[in-house]
């Protein structure tokens, strides 16, 4: 990401500069060696012309716009910009007097003298459609520069998310797996190898396996299941909980780590009436979306929604990063059930 900050000056490649030039400079002296039906006059009048515009050109792009238009100074840049015109045109005009042609406007149906008023207009308008044709493609390859540097930027952020959701996903559940743990080697459980067993599982997939920006369904369904074996190792027959998978996700690919926060929600603000915590989690895939929904037992009387935490803020992030305004998501108390319901356009491996 740091590498993406330095490079904020686009600068487009010395060979296309030479494409450009040399393809404009070869029509430009087929078409008036073919008007005046003398190629190498025309070859020469170029020669001259050619090189001074390219000069004027220049000067505007690397001078006068990064002092004067990026600064917006318009006034200070209109009144360099026509003295910078005026000294292209005598020189353009002498150039092409001494070594040229003492005619200095032949396209012209009958003579003209220099440092006439329609001479004067006719080049000045020919230096400032040079100028604005290559400002023109310099802009647009700056802007196409910028767009992909920004996306480049959103990538980076939406990786920095990640990693930073991948460091906060579940502090306190590794602590409290901890301590759980520790009680269960105290009392010489028999439940205390499976749950180390189902907490390397997990760690690892937080930890190494997470690196890409999109990741197989069938990966995090698994990883969920493995969360909720290791709730059931800690609270006993106190969980009761189901996975229901609609469809085939074998070649879905979804944002890593993107459910969890919700069940984890689950267990933070799931009643436990009668020693119980129910909890229902559904993958369902219809019209090219994925519908995610996980619902838990809720007490509304014991129990207080409040604004979710960290790792639900991060999720939102991540999905409008990921799908601007593409996805619902709802939340939702009904019959002491408490529901989140999330809707993203699927994206598929092959």
């Amino acid at each position: 990401m740091i590498n993406i900050l330095k490079n904020t000056n686009f600068r487009i490649p010395l060979k296309y500069h030479f494409i450009f030039w040399g393809s404009y400079f070869t029509f430009n002296v087929i078409r008036w060696g073919s008007y005046y039906e003398d190629y190498w006059y025309s070859f020469k009048s170029n020669l001259v012309t050619f090189t001074l515009s390219m000069i004027l050109v220049y000067i505007n792009i690397y001078f006068l716009f990064p002092k004067f238009i990026h600064k917006k100074r318009y006034f200070s840049y209109l009144i360099y910009f026509t003295l910078t015109l005026c000294i292209f045109y005598v020189v353009r005009t002498e150039l092409i007097y001494y070594f040229i042609n003492e005619n200095v406007w032949p396209e012209s149906s009958s003579p003209q003298k220099a440092y006439s008023f329609n001479h004067i207009v006719i080049v000045f308008l020919i230096g400032i459609y040079d100028v604005g044709l290559v400002t023109t493609i310099k802009l647009t390859a700056d802007w196409i520069f910028e767009k992909k540097r920004t996306e480049q930027l959103q990538k980076a952020q939406l990786r920095s998310e990640l990693n930073f959701l991948k460091a906060q996903i579940q502090p306190h559940f590794f602590f409290n797996t901890l301590n759980t743990l520790y009680a269960l080697t105290i009392e010489k459980s028999d439940n205390a190898p499976e749950v180390i067993l189902k907490l390397s599982e997990i760690m690892q997939y937080v930890l190494y396996e997470v690196k890409e920006s999109k990741i197989r369904l069938l990966k995090e369904v698994n990883y969920i299941h493995s969360y909720l074996q290791l709730e059931k190792l800690r609270f006993g027959d106190a969980v009761k909980s189901e996975i229901i998978i609609s469809g085939n996700i074998d070649d879905t690919l979804v944002p890593p780590l993107l459910f969890l926060p919700f069940i984890e929600n689950c267990f933070k603000h799931g009643t436990k009436d009668n020693d119980i915590i129910e909890v229902s989690i559904t993958f369902e895939i219809k019209n090219e979306e994925l519908l995610f929904c996980v619902k838990n037992n809720f007490n509304e009387e014991s129990n207080v929604v409040t604004k979710h935490g960290i790792g639900i803020e991060n999720v939102k992030r991540r999905l409008s990063l990921l799908y601007s305004d593409n996805f619902k998501l709802k939340t939702a108390i009904v019959k002491n059930k408490y529901a989140v319901e999330l809707i993203i356009p699927l994206v598929n491996e092959n």
